[in-house]
């Protein structure tokens, strides 16, 4: 094959590979439809789910028994320790088949009371579809010119080949590894779990006057509890502060008394002097 051959398929190949949208991949050899059906389309599916339970750490483990049953697994997983008088709370962050999503939540639902839900879907048919297409024309590309490598009888073609095929190998690894993320994305849904115990659960508003007076009550001793932590913060360094001024009151009293010292020792001094002068000029 002569060198001039060569780069007119590298010209073509490049033309193939390369990133753009549907119109350029459809120049290249690969046909792009636009109108996906809805039955195929890709989306990604997130979520973020409250319940209040009564023991976050058996209900942890509940969630995770549902998540794995469904084939789903746990990617994150925080608990805290009970203190204060409440049970703890946990966090799960779980994939779910997005098939199986809500059947699944309708089983979260039952590990308490439910406080929020929320599911965002993000529709990404379009990447997903110009990733596939892209792949495709490089791989076709890639295949056209190791066709060609077997078929080269100079050095210089040998090197041109070589370097085409390894810029275009690099770029078909970046793009499948794009489509498994999404792939990925799609197939499993990430759904946060937060399970609160019943003492961490948001408060109910009173509904009859008893309620509302103990609610007050509630707040008025909660109120004075936490002026009695603000004055227990704040004794030591009143009591720092109080030392300090002290020691700058010493200071200055110490300085003034130096002070009035000096000027009741001069003060004789001067009498006297005003008196030796006073005797010269009654002998003049």
């Amino acid at each position: 094959m002569a060198p001039g051959d060569t780069q007119e398929y590298l010209v073509e190949g490049a033309t193939d590979g390369r990133a753009g949208t549907a119109e350029s991949l459809a120049e290249g050899g690969i046909a792009f439809d636009a109108a996906v059906p809805d039955a195929s389309r890709d989306v990604i599916t997130t979520g973020y789910m409250s319940v209040t339970v009564k023991s976050p750490d058996e209900a942890s483990a509940d969630a995770i028994r549902i998540a794995e049953s469904v084939g789903g697994r746990v990617d994150g997983r925080n608990e805290y320790a009970p203190r204060d008088g409440n049970r703890g709370s946990a966090t799960l962050t779980l994939r779910i088949p997005a098939s199986e999503l809500t059947a699944t939540l309708d089983k979260f639902k039952a590990l308490g009371t439910l406080q929020e839900v929320s599911i965002n879907s993000n529709d990404v048919t379009m990447q997903s579809r110009d990733l596939e297409a892209r792949i495709t024309a490089l791989d076709a590309s890639v295949d056209r010119l190791l066709a060609l490598l077997t078929k080269a009888e100079d050095t210089d073609t040998l090197i041109q080949l070589e370097t085409a095929i390894s810029g275009r190998q690099g770029e078909l690894e970046s793009l499948k590894s794009q489509k498994r993320y999404f792939d990925d994305q799609v197939a499993m849904s990430t759904l946060t779990l937060s399970l609160i115990s019943e003492a961490d659960a948001p408060t109910i508003e009173p509904g009859n006057f008893i309620d509302g007076l103990v609610t007050g009550w509630n707040s008025f001793v909660a109120f004075f509890a936490g002026v009695l932590v603000a004055l227990g913060v704040l004794v030591p360094w009143l009591i720092l502060g109080a030392i300090i001024a002290g020691i700058i009151m010493l200071i200055v009293r110490s300085k003034r008394r130096s002070r009035r010292n000096a000027a009741a020792t001069s003060s004789p001094a001067a009498g006297a002097s005003d008196t030796k002068v006073s005797s010269a000029k009654s002998l003049d």
